[in-house]
């Protein structure tokens, strides 16, 4: 899994991508307190080499909690910025830092 910043000079805003390495699964997406949670909202595309990828426009200056979707198990990113735990999930949530 890996997570690259790429900060605009023109907008408050920084392109986060998201890549996850699941050959084998069929769907892979990203949520977070930035879509609501919503699985639906932001899916990865798989790549001809089996890793999904996507990049979703966040504000800068913020902190915003995600974890990806694997085939419906929820699992974090090992290079997250921080961890915070969610008592609602009863597991802790990867934590973008921009």
């Amino acid at each position: 899994m890996a997570i690259k910043k790429q900060y605009l000079k023109s907008k408050p805003v920084c392109k986060v991508t998201f890549s996850v390495a699941a050959e084998e699964a069929e769907a892979v997406s990203v949520v977070g307190n930035f879509n609501e949670w919503n699985a639906e909202a932001t899916s990865l595309k798989k790549l001809k080499n089996g890793t999904f990828k996507g990049t979703v426009d966040l504000e800068k200056d913020a902190e915003y909690e995600f974890r990806y979707v694997v085939d419906g198990v929820y699992t974090n990113d090992d290079e997250a910025d921080a961890y915070k735990w969610n008592d609602f999930a009863a597991a802790e949530n990867g934590v973008l830092s921009l």
